[in-house]
């Protein structure tokens, strides 16, 4: 049972799960959304929405928590502090929101 546990493990362990959820996030910042499974966005979008919240502020400390986070991809965090966080400078939250497309024919998540 998974009583009180707080996150999805995904089928991976610590270090993949970061880089998958890394990995839904760039793709989210870059492009604007990302088709994935519904288990990892409903993984992914905390991760995505602190750090639009923190890249509101725009700050030095805020680019390296955001450096720490998403790597070095100095284009990823440009875009994040340039054009995706001056969208929501008026909104208290809630920066994402998960569609559900269709059944994958594969395994039908």
């Amino acid at each position: 049972m998974r009583h009180r546990r707080a996150h999805r493990q995904l089928g991976r362990p610590a270090d993949q799960r970061r880089a998958v959820l890394r990995g839904v996030v760039i793709g989210l910042i870059t492009h604007g959304r990302v088709e994935t499974t519904e288990a990892r966005a409903k993984e992914a979008r905390p991760v995505a929405e602190k750090l639009i919240t923190r890249a509101r502020g725009g700050d030095v400390a805020a680019r390296r928590l955001a450096r720490r986070f998403l790597g070095n991809q100095p284009a990823v965090i440009k875009r994040l502090f340039d054009v995706v966080a001056p969208q929501y400078t008026d909104r208290p939250g809630g920066y994402t929101r998960i569609i559900r497309t269709r059944v994958r024919r594969g395994d039908a998540t």
